[in-house]
C-alpha cells in the first residue's frame, strides 16, 4: 500500500503549478479559525512545494453548501490562519467554477514563494458528482496534482479522484505519513494486534467490528456499545444506553470472533450513576449486580486492569472510540487510564499505537497523550472506512 504511489520526491517542482488538495474544513467562530490542526498538518507540504520553486494552488471544501455558492461558507475566512502557519503570502482567488478567468489571473500574478487558495470546491454541484467537465476545468489550472487530504479520501469527488486521473499525481507529506501509519496499524502490522472500539452504538460500527475480528488478535469493546454485548450475554444493564434489538447481531459477532480466534474483551465491572451529569453520585458494580435504575457510564477498575493486561501482550494497538462518557468526570477515568498506559508502552518502544476518529482525538487530548501515540489521525469518516476495510477512492486514484 505505501510504496504504490508517488510523493513530492518524484516530481520536479520548480516552475510548476501544483494543484494541492488539502483539508481546510476547520472550525470557525466570529470570523476566526478556532482549531488550526488541519492547517498545521498540510503546512509542511505547502512550504516544501513553494520552497522548491513550485506554486501551491490549494483546492479544498468548506462545509456543505450543496453545490451552490454560499458566501457564509467561503474559504476566504481561513486566509489569515493559513498565512501565519505556512509563513507565506496567500492570494485568495474568488473562483467561479464555471468561468476560471479570475482564478487564472490570480495564478498568473502570483509571485514565487507565495500560495494561491481557490474558492470552496463544493460551490459547484460537479464537485460531489466527479463531473468530467469540472475535472477538466480544475486540471487546466495546474501541471501536477498532489493530494494531501486523507480525511477526504473516502469521497470520489472531482478534486479528490477526478484530477488524479488527468494530471501526473502523488501524495503530499501528510497523506503519505497517514498511509504509512495505517499500513503499520492494519496493513502489515507487528503482531499481536489489539483494537479498542468504543462509542455509543453498535449499529454504527457493525462493519468495523466484523472487519477487525478477521484482522486482530484481541478486540476491546467499550462505551455504550459494550452494554449491548453485555445485555446479549444475559446481564441486566438497567437504564444504560443499550440497543436491545441488536442482541442477535452482538451474539453473531462474538461467534464470528471465536471462529477467527479473536479474543473479545468486554467490561467485567461498570461505573454506574443515576443521572447523566457532572459530579453526580456513582458506584462501581460487577456485571451481575448492576442497579436496575442505574446507567453504566464507564468501565470499572477491574475492566481497566484487564485491558492493560491485554495491551501488555500486544505489539500494535488501533483505537477508535472512548471507553465511557469521557466528556463528564468521573466517567473519563477508564479512557484516560488506558490511553496513558498505551502512551507509556509506546514511549518505551513496546507498542505501535494508531488512533483516529473525532471523539478519539478529543479523548486522547483530554488524557494529555494525543502527541504520544505513534500516529493520531484527524480524519473521521476516512479513518473509519479504512478500519472497515473499504477501499478509499482518493487513495486508489493515486495508486493507479
Amino acid at each position: 500500500m505505501t510504496a504504490a504511489f508517488k510523493t513530492l520526491d518524484d516530481f520536479e517542482l520548480d516552475g510548476k503549478r501544483v494543484l494541492l488538495r488539502v483539508d481546510l474544513n476547520v472550525p470557525v467562530a466570529n470570523g476566526k479559525v478556532t482549531d488550526a490542526t488541519r492547517i498545521e498538518r498540510v503546512a509542511h507540504t505547502i512550504k516544501e512545494i513553494a520552497n522548491k520553486g513550485g506554486l501551491p494552488i490549494l483546492l479544498a471544501h468548506f462545509g456543505r453548501p450543496k453545490g451552490k455558492v454560499n458566501k457564509d461558507m467561503s474559504l476566504q475566512v481561513v486566509v489569515p490562519a493559513l498565512e501565519t502557519i505556512a509563513g507565506k503570502p496567500v492570494s485568495f482567488a474568488d473562483t467561479d467554477w464555471n468561468d476560471l478567468t479570475a482564478a487564472k489571473a490570480v495564478i498568473e500574478a502570483a509571485e514565487q514563494g507565495s500560495v494561491v487558495l481557490l474558492e470552496n470546491t463544493r460551490f459547484h454541484p460537479g464537485e460531489e458528482t466527479n463531473d468530467a467537465d469540472l475535472v477538466a476545468r480544475m486540471a487546466s489550472l495546474g501541471d501536477i496534482y498532489i493530494n494531501d487530504a486523507f480525511s477526504a479520501a473516502h469521497r470520489a469527488h472531482a478534486s479528490t479522484t477526478g484530477i488524479a486521473q488527468v494530471l501526473p499525481s502523488g501524495a503530499g507529506r501528510a497523506m503519505a505519513a497517514e498511509l504509512k501509519a495505517l499500513e503499520a496499524g492494519l496493513g502489515n502490522p507487528k503482531k499481536p494486534v489489539i483494537a479498542i472500539v468504543g462509542g455509543a452504538k453498535v449499529s454504527t460500527k457493525i462493519d468495523l467490528l466484523e472487519n477487525l475480528i478477521e484482522k486482530v488478535e484481541a478486540l476491546v469493546i467499550g462505551g455504550g456499545m459494550a452494554n449491548t454485548f453485555i445485555y446479549a450475554l444475559g446481564y441486566d444493564v438497567g437504564k444504560s444506553l443499550c440497543e436491545r434489538d441488536l442482541k442477535e447481531t452482538a451474539l453473531r459477532i462474538m461467534d464470528k470472533a471465536e471462529d477467527a480466534r479473536c479474543a473479545i474483551i468486554l467490561p467485567i465491572d461498570g461505573v454506574v450513576a443515576w443521572h447523566f451529569e457532572a459530579n453526580t453520585p456513582f458506584r462501581t458494580y460487577g456485571l451481575d449486580a448492576i442497579d436496575k435504575d442505574g446507567m453504566v457510564l464507564d468501565a470499572g477498575p477491574q475492566s481497566v486492569e484487564k485491558i492493560k493486561t491485554a495491551i501488555n501482550e500486544a505489539k500494535t494497538i488501533i483505537w477508535n472510540g472512548p471507553l465511557g462518557a469521557f466528556e463528564i468526570a468521573p466517567f473519563d477515568k477508564a479512557t484516560v487510564e488506558v490511553a496513558k498506559y498505551a502512551a507509556e508502552r509506546t514511549h518505551k518502544g513496546l507498542l505501535t499505537s494508531v488512533a483516529g476518529g473525532g471523539d478519539t482525538v478529543a479523548a486522547l487530548a483530554h488524557a494529555g497523550v494525543k502527541d504520544e501515540f505513534t500516529y493520531v489521525s484527524t480524519a473521521g469518516g476516512a479513518f473509519l472506512e479504512w478500519m472497515e476495510g473499504k477501499p478509499l477512492p482518493g487513495v486508489e486514484a493515486l495508486t493507479r
